[in-house]
């Protein structure tokens, strides 16, 4: 099937997947086969759910967000404008789970923040509480336990910075110089191991 309108709304979602009311869906977003979204989730304009995905109540979902198959995003989550979130990748939002003795409401779940245009690869697991600054890059598989700086690479298992990358998706090397300009144009500056930013 087709993501063609034919509901009478300005986005879409496949015939299998559930959309509570509630929930604010942006124009243009796309919610693909077998995925839920509950009442108290908002999720802004040209995002795209893939297949089997879930969206908590009280998720914040920016716009332009990608988010692949087989993705929970559990309340205390918050995606701001084009993160992604690769197949199969995990948060999780309670720091100590028990089965006999249930920590599952509000108060008990801490944030998590994936700023703007971050991505977390395949199967990679964020622990709740961190924070994965602007443009910072997950690899496939990577357990990130701590918070990860802007333009920052993390890779292995706990997840250990390896490199930096610009918003565009350039490996940018700074072993020339402070600052580095990526194919799209843009500067980037060294100021420490933990502190890259975009000047222009």
């Amino acid at each position: 099937m087709t993501p063609e309108n034919t509901q009478s709304r300005p986005w879409w979602k496949h015939d299998s997947a559930y959309v509570d009311d509630g929930a604010q869906i942006g124009d243009g977003t796309k919610i693909w086969h077998f995925s839920h979204v509950m009442g108290g989730a908002t999720i802004g304009e040209g995002c795209s759910l893939g297949q089997n995905v879930y969206v908590a109540n009280g998720v914040s979902i920016g716009k332009g967000v990608k988010i692949q198959n087989n993705v929970s995003v559990y309340e205390g989550v918050i995606l701001e404008d084009y993160a992604f979130c690769g197949p199969s990748m995990v948060f999780t939002n309670v720091r100590t789970p028990r089965s006999e003795f249930p920590r599952n409401t509000s108060a008990d779940y801490t944030v998590t923040r994936v700023g703007r245009g971050a991505s977390i690869g395949a199967n990679a697991t964020v622990v709740t509480g961190v924070t994965l600054h602007e443009g910072a890059f997950v690899a496939a598989g990577a357990v990130v336990t701590r918070d990860v700086p802007a333009f920052t690479i993390v890779a292995g298992v706990p997840a250990r910075p390896i490199g930096f990358m610009s918003a565009s998706g350039d490996r940018l090397d700074f072993s020339g110089g402070d600052t580095v300009t990526d194919s799209a144009g843009h500067t980037y500056q060294k100021f420490s191991d933990t502190d890259v930013r975009r000047l222009a």
